[in-house]
């Protein structure tokens, strides 16, 4: 529902009252083949979006997925072919190729950061910091890369970040009354910045301390 709401509203921004180049030089009966192409190194991810995104313009088109989410797509590499009325893929090619280039951005950044530790026990997690409305699909892209997902928003666990802690004086006082009322079964966690807020933050049987602006050596020292 979330997906076909945000693919209804980029249909809408792209083609407003119609495709008026389209409608003017193509004829509606013509068929074409297209093909999605990578342009450079990437790992794939949004495939199936774009995939509904031309399937909400025209249930009629043919599809041939060659690559599926997750794969390392070399450059020049072909991921799948649409076949159908030529009208319906040039009405909905950029807004397809908007999702599936973002998501795939995405998917390759995170990618790039998880070759990065490998062979470390680190692990590569995301952030709230998405698009307004793309946070599922941007999530999805991250694990597609090789991430995890943290919180999925200010709902799904507590996470007392500095600006809590200067409303509620220091680290104990944060913690304890988010302790007080905590709801059962769901996380808590504290960020801290300092090797202070972290010693107060150990003191409590809280399930994650977040390390903020802790260099190694900083980190070696405080524990």
């Amino acid at each position: 529902m979330e997906l076909q709401f945000l693919i209804r509203k980029a249909l809408e921004e792209d083609l407003g009252s119609g495709d008026i180049t389209t409608n003017a030089l193509v004829d509606p009966r013509d068929q074409a083949t297209a093909e999605i192409c990578a342009k450079q190194e990437l790992v794939l991810a949004g495939l199936d979006v774009a995939k509904e995104v031309f399937a909400t313009l025209d249930s009629h088109l043919v599809w041939k997925l060659v690559k599926k989410d997750g794969d390392i797509i070399k450059k020049g590499e072909c991921v799948a072919t649409v076949q159908g009325a030529t009208v319906t893929l040039l009405k909905g090619e950029r807004t397809a190729l908007n999702f599936l280039q973002h998501l795939s951005g995405v998917a390759t950044l995170t990618r790039q950061f998880v070759n990065k530790i490998e062979g470390t026990n680190a692990k590569i997690l995301d952030t709230r910091k998405t698009l307004p409305g793309w946070r599922t699909l941007e999530k999805y892209a991250v694990r597609m890369g090789g991430g995890g997902n943290h919180r999925a928003g200010l709902f799904d666990r507590y996470l007392i970040k500095n600006n809590h802690i200067a409303h509620a004086g220091s680290v104990s006082e944060a913690i304890e009354k988010v302790l007080r009322q905590k709801i059962q079964g769901m996380l808590v966690e504290v960020e801290v910045q300092n090797k202070k807020e972290l010693q107060e933050a150990l003191k409590y049987p809280i399930d994650i301390i977040l390390l903020d602006n802790f260099l190694p050596d900083q980190i070696r020292e405080a524990i």
